[in-house]
């Protein structure tokens, strides 16, 4: 408004003459008095007129000051769009929801604030009057911000009045929460009176009113969380839906935002109910008082409210669905935020590996997913069957058999201080569906509380001979190089200074053996030989195709990973997960454990997709499962049989690290595979224990874990049929001694063994590693045939030939006994000592022990080292002419069938130089009937008497001809005798 001169002269002139000055003057007496007032009068009314004119320019002035004021501390802000608008206030920081599989609901991923968003329909009017009465009482009447209000709050902030009746709407306290901050200041505010006039343009009442409900903080839940949102308070007070919210219950809450932690009923102590419960009780009062001041309730509704117990009706504390999975809870948090992450990533133009190459913008994009994953409400749908992983977990926590507790002495992080911990025996498995890669269940330890590691699908570990079939076997039989009938020498070996050795220690070896075999017994230095003749081809990539991801670079070149000795080691997860590779026929299908993440309007932002990677041939895959099979059927996994309650068609693998310090069982059947681990978290020794061997105690635990799953779903992990044979797989004979097709004599021999094979990888050649020779025995041993050794105590056995003994670096007996082990299997064949021989000087003594009974003549083995047979003489109807009846070697039984003849006999004991026991110092033996006349004993004849000359040498073939004596080069070991 404007003010010109005419229009001020003229209000002062009409309030100059609403005075009248004649009354003043009547009270004046006397000229000069009068004289006197009249100039006093006109001064005062000047000076009143100067200050009026004044003020009135002053008010004017300030009025545009304050508006350029304002216009200063609103210039920043922007022009917000109805979208922009729309996104602020409805950008609640909403929790994430996590389900089992087919939809089972788990819980919240556990953050700072509890929020669960409603429509405003879904809420109780009670709750609505209450907040409108208690927070802004003229909300549907004004258009954002009440003048009026303002002037007060700001008088009372100029004034420092102690009482603040509050100045904001309920569409400011919207906007301070949602789009500025809770500063104080007079920018803020002016900012927050901008934004909220021009809300109100774009959004009705009832949408800023739901917004509103859904983003206060209401302090904390019954356990212990912060909570904002309506509905979140009701269920976490309450225990009821928000629409359910009765008179007392919504007072109560539309009182607390005012001081939330003051107000609430619990404690950061876990959610307990605080002993003094009088602030939110007052100030439900106030809230109820207001309701009806406002008409919203009337007196008694009033008087009923305030009888209303509200301790008698909190929710009690309640845990967390989370809490009762930890591990699994945050193995979802953890896979999801990495999946958001890489999808953040791409949105924004990077690779996958351009996170893997870059820390820093790894870091970036991880912070933007874990911050969404908090706060935009998804829902996460995984793969875990909550009935299996229930009771996989009952029976992991119940189990009998855990080894015993051992002591660690550890540094504290904070004392620097020895302490001594206490730990268990530990353990991690993981049940994976082979087709898709669906992690159905697993158990990550025995104690969340004790111990966070997931022991199932975080912690590394050596993982011991189950690594011989996915590094050694199987790759070998992909390049062509072993088949499950290859033979391999279980004997002292050596490779660069390592010398591995079997689990029984030195003296441990099996000779010669199948791959099939090696495997079945777990052995290590085969394993060893197959990886080492394939290095230069890496198979060690095999590994990395079928998801190692923690391989180190000592491992490329570190010929122990052959039998699983890892720089860091494999999770159980990811050994588990390779070992579905062989019943998925050669293909690896990668585990996972979410199946999509969609936001809260059904939007699908993440969709798992099954994507196979060629690692093995069907061939090689379906060899590695039979050989596997051999395990579990009778081999070191084959107490599965006597603790698992239904039959499958089962291939698996135990293993050992070293030390004895991780012990591991994967198996697969053609639906699932099924893996676990037991071992301390510091490692230490698995020892046997209450009555059964570390491998028996894992498996019982594989097996109660597995049996508890097939009680829930039998068709899972029972399937209908065995893994079926791919085409290209035939069934061969072979040469047990050299892998390769069966020669005549091997099969005299009995070696000749069956077995299936890659059509592509059949043996070709005949096996040409034996011949034909002589030997002489002692002590059941074989010698090099000397020329002194009587002929009728040298025998003709099937021999290897020296150029095989060679190959595999046998060059003394005792390497050769480690090549044949003294079993049924290679009886037939003879290898003959490298020294021969030798004669001791002496002439045999007398034979002992000799006896008749029955009709079977018996006697004890000669004293002498060096005696290579006994001949046996009888004198017919006990005469005196004793002839020689018998010769007999002394590798045999050392006894003679006489049957009933009634005769004399004498036993004599012949050593290598052809001397022999004399008959006068021999004991005679008598059967039958017995005559008084005494016997003469006249000599036996003698070896000239008995046949021809000497025979010619025999040469490399025929080892000589005649009956007499000859010298033969054997083919083989040693020398023969001619015949």
């Amino acid at each position: 408004m404007k003010f010109n001169k005419s229009m001020l002269f003229e209000r002062l002139s009409s309030v100059r003459r609403s005075f009248s000055t004649n009354k003043v003057l009547k009270a004046i007496t006397g000229k000069k008095a009068r004289k006197g007032a009249r100039v006093t009068y006109g001064v005062v009314w000047n000076l009143i007129l100067l200050f009026f004119i004044i003020a009135l320019l002053g008010l004017g002035f300030a009025g545009g000051a304050g508006a350029g004021y304002f216009a200063s501390l609103v210039k920043d802000e922007p022009i917000r769009s109805y979208d922009s608008l729309k996104k602020d206030i409805y950008n609640y920081e909403e929790n994430t929801d996590v389900y089992f599989a087919n939809g089972v609901y788990l819980g919240q991923l556990r953050s700072d604030l509890q929020r669960e968003e409603v429509a405003l329909e879904d809420v109780s009017k009670h709750l609505i009057n209450a907040v409108i009465a208690t927070e802004d009482q003229y909300f549907y009447e004004h258009d954002g911000v009440v003048p009026k209000s303002i002037l007060r709050a700001i008088l009372q902030d100029v004034t420092n009045s102690p009482v603040q009746s509050g100045g904001s709407t309920l569409t400011q306290q919207l906007i301070k929460n949602q789009i500025l901050s809770s500063q104080v200041s007079f920018d803020r505010k002016a900012k927050e009176i901008l934004i909220a006039l021009r809300l109100e343009k774009f959004f009705d009442k009832n949408e800023i009113l739901e917004a509103y409900l859904n983003v206060i903080p209401y302090g904390r839940n019954s356990s212990g969380r912060n909570i904002a949102g309506v509905q979140t308070a009701a269920q976490g007070i309450f225990g009821v839906n928000a629409k359910d919210l009765t008179l007392p219950q919504a007072a109560y809450i539309a009182g607390l935002p005012q001081n939330p932690y003051v107000f609430t009923p619990f404690s950061n102590k876990g959610g307990q109910v605080k002993e003094n419960l009088e602030p939110g009780l007052t100030r439900m009062k106030t809230v109820l008082n207001r309701m009806l001041s406002a008409g919203f309730i009337n007196e008694k509704e009033y008087e009923e409210a305030l009888a209303y117990d509200v301790r008698a009706n909190l929710v009690p504390p309640k845990s967390e669905p989370t809490e009762k999975y930890p591990w699994l809870t945050a193995e979802v948090e953890k896979r999801a935020a990495d999946i958001l992450m890489i999808k953040i990533a791409k949105d924004d133009g990077y690779e996958e590996k351009d996170l893997q190459e870059n820390e820093e913008l790894r870091s970036y994009y991880k912070e933007i997913a874990d911050k969404n994953l908090r706060q935009n409400g998804y829902k996460i749908y995984t793969t875990i069957d909550k009935e299996i992983l229930d009771a996989m977990q009952n029976v992991a926590k119940n189990y009998e058999y855990y080894g015993p507790d051992k002591t660690e002495v550890k540094k504290d992080l904070e004392t620097g201080e020895d302490v001594k911990v206490v730990e268990p025996e530990e353990v991690g498995s993981v049940l994976i569906e082979n087709k898709t890669g669906r992690i159905i269940s697993f158990v990550g330890g025995r104690d969340f509380e004790r111990e966070q590691t997931n022991h199932a699908l975080s912690a590394i570990r050596p993982n011991g001979s189950t690594m011989k079939p996915l590094l050694d076997y199987a790759p070998a039989m992909e390049y062509g190089t072993l088949q499950p009938g290859s033979v391999l020498a279980d004997v002292v070996f050596e490779y660069n200074g390592w010398k591995p050795k079997n689990v029984g220690g030195e003296s441990d070896f099996d000779g010669l053996m199948s791959a099939r075999h090696a495997l079945k017994w777990s052995k290590n230095i085969p394993a060893a030989k197959t990886y080492i003749n394939n290095l230069d081809k890496r198979p060690i990539t095999f590994l990395e195709k079928m998801g190692f991801t923690s391989l180190d670079e000592a491992d490329y070149s570190a010929v122990s990973l052959s039998i699983g000795g890892m720089t860091y080691g494999v999770s159980v997860e990811e050994n588990v997960n390779a070992y579905a590779t062989f019943a998925n026929e050669g293909k690896f299908v990668d585990a996972y454990m979410i199946e999509k993440i969609i936001t809260k309007d059904g939007e699908v932002v993440y969709e798992h997709e099954v994507t196979p990677v060629d690692v093995f041939s069907p061939q090689t895959a379906y060899l590695t499962i039979d050989m596997m099979r051999e395990v579990v059927n009778g081999g070191t996994g084959a107490s599965l049989n006597d603790y698992l309650k239904f039959d499958a068609d089962w291939a698996g693998k135990t293993g050992t690290s070293q030390n004895w310090e991780d012990i591991w069982f994967v198996a697969t059947n053609p639906n699932v595979t099924f893996g676990t681990w037991i071992g301390y978290d510091t490692p230490k020794r698995v020892i046997d224990y209450k009555g059964l061997s570390y491998t028996r105690r894992n498996i019982l635990l594989w097996s109660q874990q597995l049996n508890a799953a097939y009680d829930i779903r039998p068709e899972l992990v029972k399937p209908n049929e065995n893994f079926k044979m791919p085409g290209g797989i035939v069934t061969r004979s072979y040469c047990g001694l050299s892998g390769l097709l069966p020669s005549e004599l091997c099969s005299e021999a009995g070696l000749v063994e069956t077995d299936i094979f890659n059509a592509k990888h059949v043996p070709k050649e005949k096996d040409d590693n034996l011949v034909k020779g002589k030997y002489i025995a002692v002590d059941g041993k074989a010698y090099r045939v000397p020329a002194s050794a009587p002929q009728e105590f040298v025998q003709e056995g099937i021999m290897i030939k020296k150029e095989f003994l060679e190959k595999h670096d046998l060059k003394d007996t005792k390497a050769i006994e480690q090549l044949l082990p003294n079993n049924n299997r290679w009886k037939n064949l003879v290898i003959t000592e490298t020294e021969e021989l030798k004669d001791n000087g002496s002439v045999p003594t007398q034979v002992t022990g000799a006896s008749i009974s029955s009709g079977v003549l018996k006697w004890a083995k000669h004293e002498h080292n060096d005696v290579i047979g006994y001949r046996i003489y009888a004198a017919a109807n006990f005469t005196s002419e004793f002839k020689r009846i018998a010769s007999v070697p002394s590798t045999r039984n050392l006894q003679h069938d006489v049957g009933n003849a009634v005769a004399a006999y004498y036993i004599t004991a012949v050593d290598v130089a052809g001397k022999e026991t004399p008959l006068t110092s021999s004991v005679l033996l008598k059967n039958g009937d017995y005559q008084a006349n005494p016997i003469e004993i006249v000599p036996p004849p003698t070896d000239e008497e008995d046949g021809g000359g000497d025979g010619d040498n025999g040469d490399d073939d025929d080892n000589g001809d005649g009956n007499g004596n000859g010298n033969g080069n054997i083919n083989g070991i040693g020398r023969g005798r001619g015949n």
